[in-house]
């Protein structure tokens, strides 16, 4: 697996970080900001799951999966859905953070080398729904910026809904809402105002191996499987930033 990602943009991602980043509420419109972290952790998330194989390959060692190559398949994805290229950010207002969500992506993988490299090991754990999380939980720690998974279904305890959460999967599920269409809210959290922006999330074939039927089957992490059909809802990708 060769890396083409050469050291200038490496360096743009990493320096985002040491120049300033913008403050959150003051670039852009907030509600687009949001989409673009979605669109940011699903390019992340779908080269985890291109690459599921080679990961969980038990004959390989060093597989070549670096945060490097992560990070420059990334940076492709999100600009084929979006066009925005991530390797030239000026101009950029949302660059800040959205450089940032790119280096807490990349640090998942940097961090996990030894768990995907071990040999004598097919399934790591390292899945796209783990690496989203992460990535996630290193953003918010750098930006105050939540970014998570959620779903009725959820497995990891950090993925509950709350409230709002819960009462927006319920209108994702009423066959009258729009299909795939993001669900947008000024409110207040512990008495601040933010912008809380909701995306549904829906079963592609790549879930239903551990998510699918028959439901309550042991799946390979050893979990129930939940009975999920392609195309039914499977949750969201809930975004909570603060408004200045």
């Amino acid at each position: 697996m060769k890396v083409r990602m050469s050291s200038l943009v490496l360096g743009a991602a990493c320096c985002a970080l040491v120049v300033g980043m913008p403050a959150h509420g003051r670039v852009g419109d907030e509600a687009e900001t949001a989409e673009l972290l979605i669109a940011l952790i699903k390019a992340g998330r779908s080269v985890v799951s291109e690459h599921q194989g080679l990961i969980n390959d038990p004959s390989k060692g060093n597989k070549g999966f670096t945060d490097e190559f992560v990070g420059y398949e990334i940076i492709k994805k999100f600009k084929a859905a979006t066009r925005i290229d991530l390797s030239r950010p000026n101009g950029i207002p949302q660059s800040g953070l959205l450089l940032t969500m790119l280096e807490s992506e990349r640090e998942v993988v940097r961090e996990s080398q030894m768990v995907i490299n071990k040999r004598g090991v097919a399934f790591k754990g390292f899945s796209p729904s783990m690496f989203a999380r992460m990535a996630g939980q290193n953003f918010q720690k750098k930006t105050g910026v939540k970014v998570k998974l959620t779903g009725t279904d959820y497995r990891y305890p950090g993925n509950k809904p709350d409230d709002f959460e819960a009462e927006v999967l319920r209108l994702f599920a009423d066959p009258r809402h729009p299909k795939g269409q993001l669900y947008t809210k000024t409110t207040m959290v512990n008495g601040k105002p933010v912008m809380r922006v909701m995306d549904p999330e829906y079963a592609g074939v790549t879930c239903l191996p551990c998510h699918g039927g028959p439901k309550g089957e042991r799946d390979v992490t050893g979990m129930r499987k939940e009975g999920w059909k392609e195309g039914e809802l499977a949750g969201a990708i809930s975004v909570v930033m603060p408004l200045r």
